[in-house]
């Protein structure tokens, strides 16, 4: 029987940064989903990203606009800097417009700085919170409708001209669906060919079932995580170690980032140059992964 961990959303995933700067691409709909598109500088489709994105929204712009899930202006920053060293990235919207309110997150989960002089009462509070808010949601967006959703637009990808191999980077709630696409192909209800990738990067996932989302892994497969994730503690990383390593035939790592809370790769404070760090050296850890096994 495999142990699920995360059932509900950590409220380390419902906090972050906005980084600075303006995304460079453009959003057209592709397999039935509004898609975030940035492409290299020679525009070539050969080496392709999928980004699986977190479940946010925001509220950060008036009219209340999405930031958080695939307008999360930093995931659209990272699929940009992604382009500029070739590969040709793809941020569907795998929500359909139903990612949560930031308005919702923000106070839920600090930094880990304010975290540590957290007061009971408002730890308590925020414990309530996550479950009520987060239920629905999940619930809505359940593996059964979430991962033949993801399946089609990987396979509307691999229909688009001059596309060779396709990898898939994910964070979070997206974390978990990258590590299903390394479980390769599946066939649907009539027996056709759907989904998996050629490689996976997923950066603190969550909600993660252990072994059963591991075991099926045959695609090479890249795992960063934080060691202060509230989702995946030090005997759950153990565990994933151990399966990983039963896999000779499969390359994989796990890198561990000390201090590092969920959500780090993507949503970190840019004013602590410790977990900016953290932030640019996952980013160099997806890129290195897909450079070697996308070509």
């Amino acid at each position: 029987m495999s142990e699920s961990h995360g059932v509900g959303m950590s409220s380390c995933c419902l906090s972050g940064s906005v980084h600075e700067g303006e995304p460079k691409g453009r959003v057209e709909t592709i397999g039935g989903l509004q898609t975030y598109v940035s492409e290299p500088k020679d525009k070539s489709t050969a080496k392709t990203v999928i980004f699986i994105v977190d479940n946010m929204v925001s509220e950060l712009i008036n009219p209340p606009h999405g930031v958080f899930g695939y307008e999360f202006k930093n995931v659209r920053l990272l699929a940009d800097n992604y382009a500029k060293v070739g590969f040709y990235c793809y941020v569907p919207d795998v929500h359909e417009g139903d990612s949560l309110p930031i308005s919702f997150l923000q106070n839920v989960e600090p930094p880990l700085k304010d975290q540590e002089q957290a007061g009971l009462v408002d730890k308590a509070k925020n414990a309530a919170i996550v479950p009520a808010t987060l239920g629905p949601w999940l619930l809505k967006h359940r593996e059964a409708v979430a991962k033949p959703l993801i399946d089609g637009f990987v396979n509307a990808v691999r229909m688009i001209p001059g596309t060779n191999k396709i990898g898939a980077i994910g964070f979070c709630w997206g974390g978990r669906y990258a590590i299903l696409q390394a479980h390769g192909q599946s066939k649907d209800e009539s027996g056709s060919s759907i989904g998996g990738v050629d490689a996976a990067f997923a950066c603190h996932p969550s909600m993660v079932a252990i072994p059963g989302d591991f075991d099926p892994v045959t695609k090479p497969l890249s795992l960063a995580l934080g060691t202060k994730d509230s989702l995946l503690d030090n005997a759950s990383v153990g565990k994933i170690q151990d399966l990983m390593a039963k896999k000779t035939d499969v390359p994989h790592e796990l890198r561990l980032y000390e201090d590092q809370v969920h959500g780090f790769a993507l949503r970190s404070d840019w004013s602590s140059e410790k977990d900016k760090k953290a932030m640019d050296e996952a980013e160099e850890q997806g890129i290195s992964w897909f450079k070697t096994y996308l070509s």
